[in-house]
Order: structure tokens, then sequence, then C-alpha cells
């Protein structure tokens, strides 16, 4: 079968839910991928972050061959052997107390947000059903019915309502909208310290201290989404390390499993997280004792191979280079570590066909809100991939009128 046939396929028997670019991959190892047809090329998305550590790496690829053979799946109605080696060790790098598994990035975020709301009534005193979680324009937390009920994306939204009460928005970057929102029922404030999905948005420098302070004076809670941003994509173990911020709860998924596997997680003091109470929340797959030798082995390789290291020395390096572009196309570039956006200028005709054009120099990297290019290469990446990857942009910057 070639790549035709297996579109086809997936066209006719797959949900219409995204709109991939047209190849499809077969094999991928480091920072590399091959299509069906044997054709090369450098994975400049990484799976939206998930993929931090290329693909295949060898030591997560053992982890998960050994834990495979020995155990895979318990629940949690059992203990592991895993999951308290996964959660002191999460711990210790983070510098959080007690850490709560679940699966996909949404699962974190949901559990943030019931932790938040638990919170609110059994510490802080909020009436009961009353309790507010202030969260920004533009997110992007996932896509359950509760979090696209805090979305501002129509498309997220229109046809999925009725939606979940007791978000309140404000803009993103405004620390005076956020004061001015909070009242006698909030419970807690939820951001993305970078706005990935959105666009790359990068807040104003200084945004996140004063959003914690803010939180710290009004006794409420400030949580983090750090599922894209999170272990080393912009340069430093958290985006929020970049200001100095500690969140009240963390949320990290993607990466966390290596590139392997699914898991996520909220992190939190025992004063938080140690509100829960046997039966209240979980998960089958949660801290399956796959996921986390498989996180385990990728936390371990991410400090070893000085990967954070890396991605702030060559981010800053091949955001350098994209700064020297020349083109009536580019409005901005902006970026940290290797979560770098190209936004085109309206008149540019959209991001979609610079990214087709990229594919076909053998560069994959995927738009996003239509007029953004996002790069994002694994954090193994080197100098001399990151000048392959430079050549082809400005040869398709040349090229599109």
């Amino acid at each position: 079968m070639d790549t035709k046939d297996f579109i086809v396929l997936e066209d006719l028997y797959g949900a219409h839910n995204y709109h991939p670019l047209d190849i499809v991959i077969t094999r991928g190892k480091g920072i590399w991928v091959w299509d069906v047809e044997g054709d090369k090329y450098l994975d400049f998305l990484s799976a939206y972050s998930a993929i931090n550590h290329g693909h295949c790496h060898p030591r997560i690829l053992k982890a998960l061959e050994t834990q495979a053979r020995k155990l895979t799946l318990t629940s949690r109605a059992f203990r592991n052997d895993q999951w308290p080696l996964l959660a002191k060790e999460l711990c210790e790098l983070t510098g959080y107390e007690m850490a709560l598994p679940m699966n996909s990035g949404a699962e974190g975020i949901e559990t943030a947000i019931k932790t938040a709301r638990k919170w609110a009534y059994q510490k802080k005193g909020i009436p009961q059903d009353c309790a507010e979680i202030i969260a920004c324009s533009d997110n992007f937390h996932g896509r359950t019915i509760t979090l696209v009920s805090l979305s501002t994306e129509p498309l997220y939204r229109k046809d999925f309502g009725p939606f979940t009460p007791g978000f309140v928005i404000v803009p993103y970057g405004d620390p005076d909208a956020l004061e001015a929102a909070i009242n006698a029922n909030t419970a807690a404030f939820l951001v993305e310290p970078i706005q990935a999905e959105a666009g790359i948005n990068i807040p104003p420098e200084g945004y996140l201290k004063k959003a914690k302070e803010i939180c710290e004076r009004h006794n409420i809670l400030f949580i983090a989404d750090e599922i894209q941003t999170g272990l080393g994509r912009t340069g430093k173990l958290l985006a929020c390390d970049h200001e100095g911020v500690k969140p009240d709860i963390l949320v990290l998924g993607k990466s966390l499993g290596g590139g392997c596997y699914v898991i996520s997680a909220a992190l939190s003091s025992r004063t938080i997280l140690g509100l829960f109470k046997p039966g209240e929340h979980g998960s089958t797959f949660g801290a399956n004792p796959l996921a986390c030798a498989v996180a385990r082995e990728a936390l371990s390789v991410l400090v070893e191979e000085e990967m954070v290291e890396n991605s702030a020395e060559q981010g800053e390096y091949f955001l350098s280079k994209l700064e020297t572009l020349k083109s009536s196309h580019i409005a901005e570039v902006r970026g940290k570590g290797l979560l770098i956006g190209i936004e085109l200028a309206p008149e540019a005709g959209g991001a979609r066909r610079f990214c087709e054009a990229l594919k076909e120099e053998g560069l994959l990297c995927k738009e996003t809100h239509e007029h953004v290019i996002r790069f994002a290469p694994p954090l193994i990446i080197k100098q001399k991939d990151l000048n392959w990857a430079f050549r082809r942009i400005q040869q398709v910057f040349k090229k599109i009128k």
C-alpha cells in the first residue's frame, strides 16, 4: 500500500476530526521519520512536544520492553512497584510534595480543576457549588466538555453545548484584568506560561510573577498548564522557571511519557492534593506500571543527556537564524527554547501552504491558528540539523510568492 491508499482508508473509516498533512509515517528514529515510500523527513513538530526525547529513544524503548514483559496493568485496586518510584522521582525533580497520575493531558487539567474546587470548599470556605476558576482568552487546555467550556475558540465550542459553568475568562497577559475578575468565589487561576496552540503567544515579561503575586494576595490557587511547555521545551525544566514562579498546582503530560506511552500528572503540596480521599478521583490506567517505568526513564534521560540545556542553547541559536529571514510574508518570529512560531501576515495566504511546501523539502511542521507556523523539534537536535532545516525554510520563503 502507498500513501494514497492509506489516505483513502483513513478518510473512509476514520472520523474527520483532524486535518493532517498528507504524509503516512511508518518509522521514526531520533529526529527523523520515514514515510511508507521510504522518504526521510526531519520531524519539526515532535507530536506537539510529546516526542521531546526523539523517536524511539533506545533507553526509553528498552525500559518499555523490559516492563512490558513483566507487568503492564494492575489498575489502582492494587499497588505496583513502579508508581511509588515515579512519584518520588517526579516530586524530587520538580520540587513538589505529591503527585496524582492520569493518562492524557486533558485528564491532568480536569484533575487540577477538581483539586482546586475541592480546596476551595474545604479550605477557603467557598459555598458549595459556587467556586469559580479564572482562565485566559485563546487558551487551549484540552477537548473534554469541561475544557471546551472555558475555551474562547468558536471552532472548539460550536455544536458541543451546553457547557460546564464556573469559569471566568480574562485577556491573556493582563494582570490587571486578572485582579479585577477575582471575587469571593474565586478558587483558582489557570494559565499556560506560553500559549502554544494559540500561536506561540508569549506573555509580557513579568506577567507570570505578577499573576502569582495576585493569586497569593487573594488566596487563590495558581495552576500552570505545562503539558506542552514543561520538561525542557522552552529551555528551562518548566516554562514558569523563566520568571521564578512556582505554581500551586502543576500539570505535566505529553513528553512525560518519553514519546512512547501516554501519562500525565498533577503535582502540588500535601495540603492541596492530600484532600482527596479514596474513590473521589482516579483512572483505571492511571499510574499503570508500564507508563510509570517509561516516565521514570524519560525523566532520567532528560536530565542525564542535558536536554533542557540543549533546548536553551539550540533554541537561542535557531531563533536568531529565523530572525534573519527576509520575507514580506513574515509578520513576527517569536519563541523560547525550541518552541518557536513564525506568524505570517494576513495576505500571506495562511500557514498551511507553507507547511505543505516545507514537507516537500523534507521538513515536517504544522500550522496553528491559520497564520502561525509552529516549530518544535525534539530537544536532542543539534546545530547542524537546525542549519539543514533553516536552509529549507529559507528556500520555501523565497519560493512562495
